[in-house]
């Protein structure tokens, strides 16, 4: 909620009406009017007119922006066809209505005949293995975690990533519930838990054969729920047994006591809630990571319970009718790759119009995206509010607007609400809104095609079309709406959106794309090669920063300071191997590329593990680089996913220059 004076934003609060948030704010967005006001906000087009890669640019008047883009695409497409154009779309801090499914700008786009966008950096391996499962990424009700007598926050930093739902496990704590961690790292989440697993990356999966081994062993199985809403039980009971504690223990790096301790109380503690996000599906089998943890709930019977079963993400329960005209599209189109940049951005490619994204900062293999982004014959647009180090790359950057100057409605992962963004203030400078500026763009373009003039409120109808219970006038004067779901939601009380109806513990849908039909343990590359553990070189991961959302307020001066100079994490024995102490520059390397950073010992991490922070900005680090320059482009198990948590690396003495491949 915004405070306005003279038509200034002079203060931002959160609604303590709202039922999740109950109007508190995180560390970043409590700083969010400063950051709009910041003095490197861009407020103008502008064309380039040093090489690319300088960030050097000059002011140009919006007719001269859009005539220029105008006249580039029509010759890209008369010459080399509408696929020679990639919009690259993130979801940056945009809604439904601004760009999150491209609504604002896929209609335009397809008139073109543009490439289609693949979005999958975030969470689609995860959510691919939970279909094979569940038949869908949805899963529990955040809210009902206040009901759950044994949680396990599984891979999931909650008090940096998504601090909202901690006063349920509060409740749920207050309740006698027990707490347990899953993490390689000693988050600030599992300082707060009641136990914390440092279990090996890429390990989770085999964990959970291991523990419903022990459920086994205990005889706690629910047979009942087995036998009546459940396919494959034999062929995973099966599987399951191929996994002993023992077993377990030599794979996960984990005592075999705590994974027994763990199974025991898992068998015998109702309901049971698990929370899993996207980082621990971030690497070669995370997808058959996240089919695994589904089974758990299967196979104790929790989802018959009001906090039992798993959270991911509930975007599935989201009721917008999104309606991106593919009608429009002249006939069919290749799809790119949104984290397979520096494969996909080849000579075929003419321009690439990028808008709530960086990916210079945020894709893998930062290296050769760069060269990539130095090609003279491709005409590259960003929509942006502030000079990323993807925007020092681009031929024209546009203004965009922030929240509290446009309309939009969004929808979050980890929650039952719908929220309305009304627009507090007009604009700053010429910045437009992702709407207005491909509304101006169709008409520089003398395109005739109606909805791309829709106006920003008959896009926000036409997204509630889908959710008939949710009025438009009411949700903008109220700032927020449930989901029409009840109160607790028990998701499968009445089946499985699977072709079966029931929980599948073997998918005849996984069988047809290739993967295994019973879910099964597919190790991570690192678990599953040991040269790199032999050498002695580090399992690198990127966890997200306390301060930073991925790049998003990367550039904000207090949350820099905040954030401290960068610093890689390793276990005191790694540290010793290679001589190194606290404050010590390292170099950090691999094959892909390097970066130096000041080296913290600390036992928050395991041994073989180096933990970097992603988010910042190359040009706001000493050396020009983040972590992303040391991970390899390449896929999961399922749906493309990106592998930031599945990469060897050395670390060594900053002034040492030998090179170890």
């Amino acid at each position: 909620m915004v405070t306005v004076r003279d038509g200034e934003a002079v203060g931002l609060r959160g609604n303590r009406d709202q039922p999740y948030t109950r109007g508190a704010l995180c560390v970043k967005v409590n700083r969010y009017l400063e950051h709009t006001k910041a003095a490197d906000r861009i407020l103008y087009p502008m064309k380039r007119v040093g090489p690319k890669g300088s960030g050097q640019f000059e002011r140009i008047s919006w007719d001269e922006a859009l005539a220029t883009c105008a006249e580039r695409l029509a010759e890209i497409v008369e010459k080399h066809g509408g696929e020679a154009i990639w919009p690259y779309q993130g979801t940056g801090t945009l809604g439904y209505i601004q760009g999150e499914t491209g609504e604002a700008g896929r209609r335009f786009w397809n008139v073109l005949g543009a490439s289609q966008h693949e979005l999958n950096i975030c969470s689609r391996a995860g959510r691919n293995g939970l279909r094979f499962t569940n038949g869908t990424a949805g899963g529990m009700d955040p809210e009902t975690f206040a009901q759950s007598k044994l949680i396990l926050l599984w891979g999931t930093n909650t008090l940096t990533s998504g601090h909202h739902l901690w006063k349920f496990i509060q409740d749920a704590r207050a309740a006698g519930a027990h707490v347990v961690a899953i993490d390689p790292i000693r988050t600030r989440t599992a300082e707060q838990a009641d136990e914390h697993l440092p279990i090996r990356p890429g390990t989770d999966g085999v964990l959970a054969l291991g523990l419903l081994h022990v459920v086994l062993e205990e005889g706690a199985e629910d047979r009942d729920y087995l036998e009546n809403h459940t396919q494959g039980w034999d062929d995973f009971k099966a599987e399951i047994l191929k996994y002993s504690p023992s077993r377990v223990a030599e794979i996960t790096g984990l005592p075999e006591e705590d994974i027994r301790s763990l199974g025991v109380r898992l068998a015998h503690t109702r309901p049971t809630g698990i929370r899993a996000t996207m980082g621990l599906q971030r690497h070669k089998g995370g997808g058959s990571a996240l089919r695994l943890i589904a089974c758990i709930p299967g196979v104790t019977g929790d989802w018959r319970h009001p906090g039992g079963g798993v959270s991911y993400s509930t975007s599935a329960y989201v009721p917008f009718a999104v309606d991106t005209r593919e009608d429009l599209l002249p006939g069919p189109v290749r799809t790119l790759t949104m984290t397979r940049l520096a494969d996909e951005l080849d000579e075929s490619v003419k321009c690439l119009w990028v808008y709530a994204a960086n990916p210079m900062g945020s894709s893998p293999d930062q290296n050769r995206i760069r060269e990539r982004l130095l090609r003279e014959d491709l005409f590259t647009v960003v929509m942006e509010q502030f000079p990323t180090d993807t925007v020092d790359y681009a031929d024209i950057v546009l203004p965009s607007t922030m929240q509290i100057e446009h309309m939009d409605l969004h929808a979050g992962y980890g929650h039952m609400y719908l929220m309305w963004n009304e627009p507090a203030v007009e604009p700053p400078g010429e910045c437009l809104s992702t709407t207005e500026t491909f509304r101006r763009l169709a008409r520089a373009m003398g395109l005739t095609e109606p909805s791309l003039y829709d106006s920003d409120l008959e896009l926000a109808e036409q997204l509630l079309s889908g959710a008939p219970t949710i009025n438009l006038d009411q949700i903008r004067k109220d700032g927020w709406a449930r989901i029409d779901v009840p109160t607790p939601f028990v998701p499968f009380a009445d089946g499985f959106p699977t072709p079966s109806g029931k929980l599948e513990f073997t998918s005849d849908a996984a069988a047809a794309e290739g993967l295994p039909r019973v879910a099964t343990y597919v190790p991570s590359r690192t678990a599953s090669e040991t040269r790199g553990a032999e050498s002695g070189k580090l399992v690198l991961i990127t966890p997200a920063s306390h301060h930073f959302l991925n790049t998003i307020f990367a550039n904000n001066p207090e949350l820099l300071r905040r954030s401290k100079d960068p610093a890689v994490l390793i276990h005191p024995r790694d540290a010793a191997a290679r001589g190194l102490s606290t404050g010590q520059l390292v170099r950090i390397f691999n094959p892909h590329g390097e970066l130096t950073a000041k080296v913290e010992i600390t036992d928050k991490v395991r041994p073989g593990v180096a933990a970097m922070t992603k988010g910042r900005w190359l040009k706001l680090t000493p050396d020009g680089a983040n972590p992303n320059t040391l991970v390899e482009e390449a896929d999961a198990d399922m749906g493309r996913g990106p592998l930031y948590h599945d990469n060897w690396v050395e670390i060594e003495p900053a002034n040492l220059t030998a090179t170890r491949a």
